[in-house]
């Protein structure tokens, strides 16, 4: 007969709490129990140091810890490597204390977040800090939780990757999102709204290779509380980060932008739902170089899609198969020059297939003043608009071939050749467009 196996005090207390979480939180059935180090739900005194101590335990041996419903109160916890903290979703609820975060983490690997609500209690937090704060940490997975009333950013991740996944963030008095050097950030389905200066920001401190994905969130009241002239107030702003999809996201109602590229080279914008935005819908902005803006839907904004500054060497893009209606001022304060632009292009761009309708300054505009390079604007459907296609004419810019496109009551003409915003030309969709050689039109059909 085999002599037994000895059982010492550690291995009976991991199995007896293992146990006890088990019935506590089905969430983990080989979770840790936090009662079994002190830490008590509803609690009236702060819990940091009881929490704390039972995240290090945990955390030694990767298990997961798991708190029961109630609400804890707790601020300036340092989640270590391997942390992994369970709540019941929609009953755990975290409210800060003290502290410029209420959870975070600084170097390490694998730490979870699920099911919790975390609260800051609208307390203020150091500038770019959030309520959840995770730093050079690897496989971030923060999945199911609540943010809410952050004072500052709801969940600021800095050189990470991992997954942000199917949390609700509200009433954040910053950023829902700030998201600064990270690689391959997968940010999907997430429910954000009513964020002060922004939803979701990827940026990259210089130009290079991000790599994250953002899709399937939805983003709703977006505001520009600090102000500016459009680095705020925008639902997803991605800066500086190369290679960044954006897609299948439903946007409603942004200070500025819907989708906002600024340098970002390589961006994908494609099939997200956008409406009710104060400002362009979305941007491919100063020096990027690659953007495919394709399969969108927008509703109501100042200006759909600007592919823009060639001065600053903006190039490269596709604009396919969007559908556009309703844009035109919507800052009656301050309307700025030319708005009521459905498609704006400048250089090395391509616009095809696209569907534009009501857009009172033009459907599409090509090129402006000298910053125009070879674009093409083939089979769009352009109906109720200022201009129909408004090209630059003026001395210096390059070439644009418009072809096979549908006009239907453009009230200053179907394609009419601008020296900025001054019309020059009459309808070169009926005649003269000979005296321009750096324009081919052909097969258009306008009435």
């Amino acid at each position: 007969m085999m002599p037994a196996m000895p059982i010492d005090r550690r291995q009976l207390l991991v199995g007896t709490v293992t146990g006890a979480a088990a019935l506590v939180a089905p969430l983990s059935a080989y979770g840790l129990d936090a009662a079994q180090f002190g830490v008590r739900p509803g609690a009236l005194d702060d819990q940091s140091r009881a929490l704390q101590r039972a995240i290090d335990q945990a955390a030694r041996t990767r298990a997961p810890l798991v708190l029961a419903s109630g609400v804890y109160r707790a601020g300036d916890i340092i989640l270590p490597p391997g942390a992994q903290l369970f709540g019941v979703r929609g009953a755990t609820r975290l409210a800060l204390t003290h502290g410029s975060s209420l959870l975070s983490a600084e170097g390490g690997d694998s730490v979870t977040l699920s099911g919790l609500t975390l609260d800051g209690g609208g307390q203020p937090l150091p500038q770019n800090r959030g309520l959840v704060r995770l730093t050079e940490t690897k496989s971030i997975r923060i999945a199911d939780c609540t943010i809410t009333n952050a004072g500052g950013n709801g969940i600021t991740v800095e050189r990470c990757n991992g997954s942000i996944t199917a949390n609700t963030i509200t009433g954040v008095a910053d950023n829902a999102l700030f998201c600064v050097d990270n690689s391959a950030l997968v940010i999907t389905a997430n429910m954000i709204r009513n964020s002060g200066n922004g939803g979701i920001r990827v940026w990259q401190s210089s130009k290079r290779h991000d790599g994250s994905v953002v899709a399937d969130n939805t983003i709703e009241d977006t505001a520009a509380r600090a102000g500016g002239t459009g680095e705020n107030g925008n639902a997803i702003n991605v800066f500086r980060a190369a290679d960044v999809i954006v897609r299948s996201n439903i946007i409603r109602r942004a200070a500025f932008s819907a989708i906002r590229g600024n340098a970002a080279s390589n961006i994908q914008i494609i099939a997200n739902n956008c409406a009710e935005l104060k400002e362009t819908a979305m941007y491919a902005e100063f020096e990027f170089e690659g953007a495919i803006v394709a399969n969108n839907t927008i509703d109501t904004a100042e200006n759909g899609i600007a592919i823009t500054n060639f001065n600053n060497g903006g190039r490269l893009a596709t604009v396919h198969g969007n559908l556009l209606r309703n844009v035109g001022v919507r800052r009656p304060d301050n309307p700025p020059e030319g708005a009521g632009v459905g498609i704006g292009v400048e250089a090395e761009s391509a616009v095809t297939g696209n569907v534009i309708e009501n857009a009172p300054y033009a459907g599409i505009r090509l090129g402006f003043g000298p910053y125009l390079r070879n674009v093409t604007a083939i089979g769009n459907v352009i109906r109720d608009a200022g201009y129909g296609i408004a090209v630059s004419v003026v001395q210096g810019a390059g070439r644009a071939a418009i072809s096979g496109n549908i006009i239907e009551r453009a009230r200053h003409g179907a394609i009419v050749g601008m020296e900025w915003h001054k019309a020059v030309t009459g309808d070169l969709a009926q005649s003269g467009a000979e005296r321009y050689p750096h324009l081919t039109i052909a097969n258009n059909q306008a009435r």
